[in-house]
């Protein structure tokens, strides 16, 4: 077990997850889905801050907790098996399009390493559940066929990322160009060789917003008003 190795901010939002789950399956059982969020950015792009303040918007609408998902939670899980299993079990139903969504990516499948095959079953079964902000790892393509998931993607121009990098990493402008272009391509290969499918495809997506034009807030605020529309009188 890794419990005593997660950092507090993980264990945080592991207990977070499992009391959405607990709530959803007292609240609704396997009849109504609570609506899901993906967001794919490009390297250098603010992808969990605006996972951060979305998860606040959505919080304070509909008065139920929202967990953000991102590669340091969702690896956390994935290297702990029995972890894994105890909160796919607390999350109530098993995702009853899983088999079916995972047979559809082609006989490559088969060969994927075990990891990557129990990130995607972990993706998938908590974007069924809901109240869940997924960032990254390939969530938009595993959940196009969930009914429930929004799907948002957050761009800029190079010299926005590069300027972003450079002063989060605190190397030279060369250097961060080098490092958002390279990573930029890790990814990109990444999926599209796992999942067969371009990540950049502006068709996946409900909105793709520019980070050079669009603060992490507002675009936050524009997220939650397609997940979660306010009443106006």
């Amino acid at each position: 077990m890794m419990g005593n190795v997660l950092i507090p901010s993980i264990e945080q939002r592991l207990r977070g997850l499992m009391e959405v789950g607990r709530r959803n399956l007292h609240e609704h059982g396997m009849e109504r889905a609570n609506p899901t969020v993906t967001i794919t950015r490009e390297f250098g792009c603010e992808g969990y801050p605006v996972a951060e303040r979305l998860q606040g918007i959505l919080e304070h609408r509909c008065g139920k907790p929202w967990v953000v998902m991102d590669r340091a939670l969702l690896d956390a899980v994935a290297k702990d098996h029995n972890l894994s299993e105890g909160i796919l079990r607390n999350l109530g139903t098993k995702n009853r399009f899983l088999d079916d969504m995972l047979s559809s990516f082609s006989s490559r499948w088969k060969s994927d390493k075990d990891y990557y095959r129990l990130l995607c079953r972990q993706i998938v079964a908590l974007a069924t559940e809901g109240n869940v902000i997924l960032v990254g790892r390939g969530a938009s393509i595993l959940t196009q066929n969930t009914g429930n998931c929004y799907h948002f993607r957050i761009i800029a121009p190079m010299s926005f990322k590069v300027k972003a990098v450079a002063a989060r990493c605190g190397i030279s402008p060369d250097k961060a160009q080098d490092m958002v272009t390279e990573k930029q391509r890790q990814r990109d290969a990444f999926l599209k060789d796992f999942l067969g499918r371009d990540i950049t495809d502006p068709t996946l997506y409900h909105l793709v917003f520019n980070n050079a034009r669009l603060s992490a807030q507002r675009m936050a605020e524009v997220m939650a008003d397609v997940v979660m529309p306010t009443t106006r009188g």
